[in-house]
């Protein structure tokens, strides 16, 4: 996301201390006053400031640490305007000590820890998974409260509400503003995780909507994910998902032809995935690999990377694949993931092994309205030459598809299917 500046000279600067600068010093102004309300709304002034004064006055040469003053400032103004001061004595006190103390405009701050402490923060298991994923977008991804609530296809009222009673929740619960101690992180880090994934895959396959692929999001999942890894380069899951996240960015470009219809991986133009992106996603599993302490993440991006090294469906080796979700399954069961095992053993032994796979799956009546289900079943069905019962499935899909292209390509797989 880039926010919307007036066209002057120093509109790039903006632009770029608004992407690179914003979420540090939101964090570390969270820590100061532990008001994210207020915080927010400081950095906001912040900025405004930052419109008015950079065209005029010239860029400063840290435009971070001229952020965070000003935004510290503004702060110390509305808590010394507010009635209700004597509830925020402590806060003032903070800040009004970090002000006497001062920041060198020269020097950058550090505030990689607090950023991570937000991660954390947002990522509390207190808050449920939308909550926890809304203050994510909305506090380190910078979106706007309507842009969050365009991504997740729901008014934005209704996500205004959603992102206050998180706020509230956090308030309220006095949600300690700091990363897990050591023995806890490896249960709140799969909360921090997941929801940088799930914001992922909303964005590379959108639920709904006319187009498949939502760009913004993806890339905001990528920009938190690599901030994880700038801040926990030793934790292996986190380089896992970022591997997985980048081997599946590589190729977002090619996922949609000219026409925007859908083109499926082993059909897709290769010349149009990014080979850097690609490389350094294969780098970062091999780093991850090496602990060898293999968990979810790294297993999936472990299962992207046999997929790119074929060349078409005839050509991957999907009985390794097969054996990569079995693995999968014994650390995360999932019916998602028998889904994905179910597809590849039919690829792999045929599709009639797959479908056996896959029956226990079809009479489970909480999976009755998960359409990739259903279209997992008329794929394998086609290739066993169920023709009948594969437009069945192929029609069960389709209904419970919200997402254009994808049900353009569903349709049209339908209408491919032979007569009888």
């Amino acid at each position: 996301m880039t926010a919307r500046y007036p066209d002057t000279p120093a509109a790039a600067a903006l632009d770029r201390a608004f992407r690179d600068e914003r979420t540090a010093v939101l964090a570390t102004l969270i820590r100061q006053v532990r008001d994210v309300g207020l915080a927010e709304d400081a950095v906001s002034e912040a900025f405004a400031a930052a419109v008015e004064q950079w065209p005029r006055d010239g860029v400063p040469a840290n435009a971070g640490a001229w952020l965070m003053v000003a935004a510290r400032r503004r702060a110390i103004d509305r808590l010394r305007r507010d009635r209700s001061l004597r509830s925020r004595t402590e806060q003032l006190g903070t800040l009004l000590l970090a002000d006497q103390v001062g920041v060198d405009l020269e020097e950058p701050p550090l505030l990689e820890d607090d950023r991570l402490r937000l991660i954390f923060t947002c990522c509390h298991p207190a808050l449920g998974t939308d909550a926890q994923v809304a203050l994510t977008l909305r506090l380190l991804g910078g979106l706007t409260t309507g842009e969050v609530a365009h991504a997740f296809l729901v008014p934005e009222a209704t996500m205004g509400k959603r992102i206050v009673r998180a706020k509230r929740k956090i308030a309220d619960a006095r949600i300690p503003y700091r990363v897990p101690d050591r023995e806890d992180l490896p249960a709140r880090l799969a909360g921090v995780l997941r929801v940088i994934y799930l914001i992922f895959n909303e964005g590379y396959a959108a639920s709904a909507g006319q187009q498949l692929v939502r760009h913004d999001l993806c890339g905001e999942a990528v920009r938190l994910g690599r901030l994880l890894y700038q801040l926990m380069p030793d934790q292996p899951e986190v380089a896992g998902l970022l591997s997985l996240l980048l081997l599946h960015d590589a190729r977002r470009s090619a996922r949609v032809d000219s026409d925007g219809r859908y083109v499926a991986l082993a059909d897709q133009d290769r010349t149009r995935w990014d080979p850097a992106v690609l490389a350094e996603g294969l780098r970062l599993l091999a780093r991850a690999w090496r602990h060898r302490n293999p968990g979810p993440y790294q297993l999936q991006a472990a299962i992207m990377a046999v997929h790119l090294r074929g060349s078409g469906q005839q050509s991957v080796d999907w009985a390794q694949i097969a054996e990569m979700y079995d693995a999968l399954l014994r650390l995360h069961p999932s019916p998602v993931i028998e889904l994905n095992r179910a597809v590849a053993v039919g690829f792999a032994d045929g599709p009639q092994a797959g479908l056996r796979l896959l029956e226990p799956l079809l009479s489970d009546q909480t999976l009755a309205g998960y359409q990739p289900l259903h279209a997992g079943h008329a794929e394998l069905l086609r290739r066993a030459g169920n023709t009948r019962a594969a437009r069945g499935a192929y029609d069960r899909a389709i209904a419970l598809s919200s997402n254009a292209v994808e049900r353009a390509e569903l349709e049209r797989r339908r209408e491919a299917l032979p007569d009888g």
